[in-house]
């Protein structure tokens, strides 16, 4: 059964590190990506890996956060470095029905996950 659950979220002071998972049992073959929102913001799209491995990132994000991806163990990561205080949000992972990704709009992407919190004070 696909399912996607995220863990590894909790608090941080700026310029710190997590590591995100999301354990995405029957999507190995699909685009993943990660997803993001704030208190009263919409949801933004983070980063996203296809089945290719290849990657895109929101500018916001480049060189700070590397999104990867373990088949084998059907788990997507998220290793996020130089924390800031704006990257406070609820994280999610989210799953296309595609292997290609080109896109990081949520409209696109039809499975998710929970979510996990991610705070990060100054």
């Amino acid at each position: 059964q696909r399912q996607l659950v995220e863990s590894g979220g909790g608090s941080v002071q700026a310029g710190g590190s997590l590591r995100l998972s999301c354990v995405a049992s029957g999507y190995s073959r699909y685009c993943v990506g990660w997803f993001r929102q704030a208190p009263g913001k919409g949801r933004e799209g983070v980063a996203t890996i296809d089945s290719d491995h290849r990657t895109s990132y929101v500018d916001s994000v480049k060189g700070r956060f590397t999104i990867f991806r373990d088949n084998a163990k059907d788990t997507l990561y998220l290793q996020m470095n130089s924390l800031k205080p704006e990257d406070t949000a609820m994280y999610y992972c989210a799953a296309r029905n595609v292997g290609y990704c080109y896109t990081r709009q949520e409209s696109d992407f039809p499975y998710w996950g929970p979510g996990t919190q991610v705070s990060v004070s100054s």
